[in-house]
């Protein structure tokens, strides 16, 4: 997959609709939330809230994240909190997402974060891209979900 490249949509407003709707169409939230949540990105540039996208050699979107302060968990301490991470059928099992991951965890050690936290059922998946589990927290449901914690790069 030759001319991939990650963008943080900080640096690529033009890419706000883009984003915002294929967010929505990967994860069932509404795009005005999403297109709340980059606005910000876009108008604060370093800190919470960032949006990152992997666009293909054709500048499709093939995968994304998002770190917000917190996805949607009782423990507000655990934050930032990387979210929303997907990665298009087609493009899976390349690599992409541990790349999303690995941009994140440095973009946010360039800021003077030492951390991030994710919640997750994935858990081998994450383990393998440097990630340990913390704790448990509870979501807006009521269920319980595992937290993760990775250093920043």
């Amino acid at each position: 997959m030759e001319n991939n490249r990650i963008i943080p949509l900080r640096d690529h407003p033009d890419y706000l609709e883009t984003a915002a709707d294929w967010f929505s169409q990967k994860w069932g939230i509404p795009a005005r939330v999403y297109r709340k949540s980059i606005q910000a990105c876009i108008a604060k540039r370093y800190g919470v809230p960032q949006w990152y996208l992997f666009l293909d050699g054709k500048q499709a979107v093939a995968a994304g994240a998002g770190v917000i302060e917190n996805d949607f968990h009782d423990r507000p301490d655990l934050s930032p909190n990387l979210c929303a991470l997907f990665v298009e059928e087609r493009c899976r099992n390349q690599g992409i997402a541990r790349s999303i991951l690995d941009f994140a965890r440095k973009d946010f050690g360039r800021m003077g974060f030492q951390k991030l936290y994710l919640v997750t059922d994935h858990t081998s998946f994450y383990e393998r891209c440097g990630w340990e589990f913390l704790t448990l927290a509870t979501d807006a449901g009521g269920a319980s979900e595992r937290v993760y914690a990775a250093p920043t790069l």
